[in-house]
């Protein structure tokens, strides 16, 4: 019988079925950051155990560091107080820490593809529901919470339930000035936000096939966001070349041996699915959130919906979203004013994001009103992207270029929206306060749009300034 890579995987990181029906799992990587695993060290530490497996658990600096200055002791004494015990509990517990010394620091989700941390057929695990990423390459990967974070350390294990599987294919040709933000935005306001719900997405279907490795990064960064624990795209010649020549990839004939059975593990033709959902690509266009969740979207050129026109038991959110957001049903989104532009995160903090919103850079100057942040995922994308000139074309439009880190994404260090701040941003959440300020308002885009939106000063169509 045709098996998918979820059966393959799976079965693969069983130990064995738990009496509750849940599996005992092998995690094959464990990523670690300084905000979920304070906790989970100090419980480590009361119950007198050890790391488990040491050499599979990996960690790094990302929420809380501040992107300017990020010389020791922070300004921010709480998030002083969350490096010093990061760097306490490593040392204590013999792990390797990616920090700024380093070269290698970054958010969690860029820095484990572009280091060849995450490989296919793997299972892994980390403090962070955008862990979800790491299915890009082939893998099984998922968020978890702290005291998931002490299991892990304290046994490799995890239990789980199986969730079941929807194919969702999406086919045709994406237009110009649409990308995987696009594509997974579209996907979310299709299913909702909780469409994916005791589900994990593979995505599938000859526009997947297409998109790059960091493309389709940021397509399973947002499974979560339409409520399915992971999602993950099969591996193929696109994940191998990606991963050749990275540092913790096999090298040499190991890698060969390696991308030999990488690609067995790929769903089977003829695998059956609990469910499949079609898209048509072609169709997208590029989507900006309106409201109060990435479900809550529409296409740049469509008009913010009535809450009458939906299922009665969605109109109550439907109408918190309009009071907070401050739109009123039937009116473009097209042309709302921005104050702040945000490109970053580990939905779309890699190089090629940072290339595309280049392209639109180059063509004006930051509004007056706007305040633009780039901050590139790892200190890798910022010295990719320094050597390609692209900070001397944000600088020159009116852009700050920062360092890296999860910066305005979720508000944790000091960039934060002041008040009732619009802003257009590359991030993956929009619900009330994420961006740091409670009264802050989010609309979720792709970072040509987030660009686009920066020179003109309110929500553009991107295509119309790159033509």
């Amino acid at each position: 019988m045709a098996r998918t890579l979820l059966d393959k995987v799976w079965e693969a990181h069983s130990v064995r079925t738990l009496p509750s029906g849940q599996t005992q799992l092998l995690i094959g990587l464990h990523l670690i950051h300084e905000v979920t695993t304070p906790q989970a060290f100090q419980m480590l530490k009361d119950l007198k155990l050890k790391v488990r497996m040491p050499e599979r658990t990996f960690g790094t600096l990302d929420h809380i560091i501040p992107t300017t200055d990020q010389r020791r002791p922070y300004a921010d004494p709480e998030a002083e107080e969350m490096a010093a015990h990061m760097y306490r509990n490593i040392k204590e517990f013999g792990l390797p820490l990616f920090d700024m010394a380093t070269g290698k620091q970054g958010i969690v989700h860029v820095i484990g593809p572009e280091l060849g941390l995450s490989q296919p057929g793997m299972t892994i695990a980390c403090g962070d529901s955008h862990t979800s990423t790491h299915g890009a390459v082939g893998a099984i990967a998922f968020g978890i919470g702290t005291t998931q974070v002490r299991d892990i350390l304290a046994t490799q294990c995890l239990s789980m339930a199986k969730p079941k599987l929807r194919q969702v294919r999406v086919e045709g040709v994406l237009a110009k000035g649409v990308y995987a933000k696009d594509v997974i935005l579209a996907i979310i306001g299709t299913l909702g936000v909780k469409g994916g719900v005791g589900y994990a997405y593979e995505y599938a279907g000859d526009t997947i096939d297409r998109m790059t490795m960091e493309e389709r990064l940021t397509l399973c960064n947002m499974s979560i966001e339409g409520g399915a624990r992971f999602g993950y795209v099969n591996p193929d010649a696109t994940t191998i070349e990606y991963l050749r020549g990275r540092p913790y990839a096999p090298q040499g004939a190991a890698f060969d041996r390696a991308a030999a059975w990488w690609k067995t593990i790929a769903t089977e033709p003829g695998a059956a699915f609990d469910d499949v959902k079609h898209l048509d690509g072609g169709a997208i266009e590029p989507v900006v959130t309106w409201g109060i969740n990435p479900g809550m979207s529409v296409g740049v050129s469509e008009k913010i919906p009535a809450p009458e026109d939906q299922p009665e038991a969605e109109r109550p959110t439907f109408r918190e979203a309009l009071a907070h957001m401050g739109f009123a049903a039937g009116q473009p989104i097209k042309g709302a004013k921005i104050d702040v532009a945000f490109v970053g995160s580990c939905t779309n903090g890699r190089l090629s994001d940072l290339r595309i919103a280049a392209e639109v850079a180059k063509k004006g100057k930051v509004a007056s009103h706007v305040r633009a942040l780039i901050v590139p995922g790892s200190q890798q994308v910022a010295k990719a992207a320094e050597a390609e000139g692209l900070h001397e074309i944000f600088l020159a439009a009116g852009f700050q270029w920062r360092k890296a880190g999860c910066s305005m994404c979720l508000g944790m260090n000091e960039d934060k929206l002041q008040g009732r701040e619009m802003s257009a941003s590359s991030s993956n959440r929009n619900f009330i306060g994420r961006q740091g300020s409670p009264t802050g308002r989010t609309l979720l885009m792709s970072p040509a749009m987030v660009a686009a939106a920066a020179i003109t000063g309110a929500v553009t169509d991107v295509r119309e300034i790159l033509k």
